[in-house]
């Protein structure tokens, strides 16, 4: 697969292909387990994203791209093998979801700013060392016109965390 930010932009939206979002974060994830009576432990979260990303069938004909959270771009299959390294022999690009999730925006009622920007250069680097070769930033921005919702601040403010992210991922060879 070729580095180039464009190669890897056209590759993650091939046709009939679509990204499978494996980016639930520990507490999601332990609901979700919880539901079904399975201990949230981080063999069993391995366990589970590992028989998805084995589906090898699936893998290959559907999946472009798999969006990772922290814990999985540095988890091992049971076998020793990374999962990023079993995700790419099926010939999906592994991402990772890199904000820190919507915060009520101060001083602007019913607004939310998403967070995640500091340290943000750092982490790329080491998610790019660990694979990943594109990265999800979330901004959530509700709309209310009778609440005067979303303010002019609150749309700028995402906007310019946006526009910080797409450039630090692009300097780091990530597809924003």
């Amino acid at each position: 697969m070729s580095e180039r930010l464009e190669d890897i932009a056209a590759a993650i939206v091939a046709d009939g292909k679509g990204l499978l979002a494996a980016d639930e974060s520990s507490g999601t994830i332990k609901k979700r387990f919880d539901v079904i009576g399975v201990e949230s432990t981080a063999d069993s979260r391995r366990d589970y994203r590992e028989m998805m990303f084995r589906t090898r069938e699936a893998m290959t004909r559907y999946i472009s791209g798999v969006i990772l959270y922290d814990e999985t771009i540095r988890q091992k299959a049971a076998d020793g093998t990374p999962l990023v390294d079993i995700i790419k022999a099926a010939g999906a690009i592994p991402g990772i979801k890199v904000d820190a999730g919507a915060k009520p925006l101060a001083r602007f009622p019913g607004d939310t700013v998403t967070e995640g920007l500091d340290g943000l250069r750092e982490r790329l680097a080491d998610y790019y060392k660990l694979g990943a070769r594109f990265a999800k930033w979330r901004a959530v921005i509700d709309i209310d016109i009778a609440k005067g919702v979303p303010s002019a601040t609150s749309i700028g403010s995402n906007a310019h965390a946006l526009a910080r992210y797409a450039a630090l991922c692009q300097e780091a060879g990530i597809v924003p």
